[in-house]
């Protein structure tokens, strides 16, 4: 691409002297052109690998083997999922904006990915909107207030009460964050003294909160569904107003609490390859998802995992982390939130 750029510039200038100099170009850049077109039929003819910066059984682990398995079997091609936690994403992020930009390597990024990171770290090894191609949203989850169904409080105001009555002994974990901005800010507006105990994802956030180590969570719906559903945990609070098939008796936190700030806080799931991949391969990669969310089965498999699918073009993408980028920025900043 970078050549082709470098090749239209000088046409620009060769042009005005000579017709066939502008020929040649243009021929040049059409021969580009039909190239990407080829590569694209026949993309993908070897594996193709979708890393996520999280641990296995995650919200975006979730999703993206249900994207991956059906990609898999449309496109007769391995899809493999490769899992690289850390750095709240960074780590995963860094290494894919250096790959190699055809299409081979896939990249399942989150909210923390796209806009808290730029917004909360200095020295950020990546730039979200330059680093990578969007290709879609993938997915808007709700994230849920979670206590532990056997000791825990069974209502917001129980736990706003318990955690008064013994300042600074409570505990709170969150893994990404997101999730650890709506925990202070939750805190903060119910005026809570807690301590904040972090974790490398979902499946440690939940597990901490079965062991003991922390006494709530918030944290997406995906990991934790299976376990409210089997009496584990208990969902006090969901961080939005949207419906949540799977547990539609949980109402909104912001109600719950009479939390205003509180009302819309989710997490999302996007999928973007490095930046410099072919819009041909990008748009193909789009209309596979796109088509497979309009598969019932693909739908209800997702929707039953806590996780509502959705789908956008890669314009639509980028309109919406610009969006997000300036909204959390605010937020950010108003709060006066402290991230070390």
């Amino acid at each position: 691409m970078r050549l082709i750029v470098r090749w239209v510039a000088r046409c620009g200038a060769v042009c005005a002297c000579s017709g066939l100099a502008c020929l040649i170009c243009m021929l040049a850049i059409s021969d580009a052109t039909a190239q990407g077109t080829a590569d694209s039929h026949s993309y993908p003819n070897r594996t193709v690998r979708i890393i996520v910066p999280f641990p296995p059984g995650g919200p975006t682990d979730i999703l993206t083997r249900v994207v991956g398995q059906r990609l898999s079997e449309v496109w007769h091609q391995p899809v493999v999922i490769e899992n690289q936690p850390g750095a709240n994403t960074a780590i995963a992020a860094a290494r894919v904006a250096k790959m190699a930009p055809d299409g081979y390597t896939l990249f399942a990024v989150m909210d923390v990915t796209m806009v808290l990171n730029p917004i909360t770290t200095s020295s950020l090894s990546y730039d979200p909107l330059k680093d990578f191609a969007l290709i879609t949203l993938a997915s808007k989850n709700t994230s849920l207030l979670n206590v532990r169904a056997e000791d825990g409080p069974k209502t917001v105001k129980e736990l706003i009460a318990r955690a008064k009555a013994s300042p600074g002994k409570l505990n709170y974990g969150a893994g990404i964050i997101t999730t650890r901005l709506a925990g202070y800010l939750f805190n903060r507006e119910a005026g809570l003294d807690v301590q904040y105990i972090p974790f490398n994802g979902s499946a440690p956030t939940v597990q901490g909160l079965l062991t003991g180590a922390v006494d709530y969570v918030i944290d997406g719906a995906a990991t934790s569904l299976p376990l409210i559903q089997s009496g584990k945990l208990r969902a006090l609070a969901k961080l939005n107003s949207r419906p949540l098939p799977a547990l539609p008796e949980v109402r909104p936190l912001a109600v719950e609490a009479g939390i205003p700030a509180l009302d819309d806080i989710s997490t999302w799931i996007g999928v973007v390859a490095p930046a410099g991949t072919p819009r041909a391969i990008v748009d193909k990669v789009q209309r596979e998802i796109v088509n497979m969310y309009a598969d019932p089965v693909i739908a209800e498999k997702l929707e039953k995992s806590g996780i509502s699918a959705v789908s956008s073009t890669p314009e639509e993408f980028e309109a919406f982390v610009r969006k997000e980028l300036d909204r959390w920025n605010r937020v950010f900043k108003d709060s006066g939130i402290k991230l070390n």
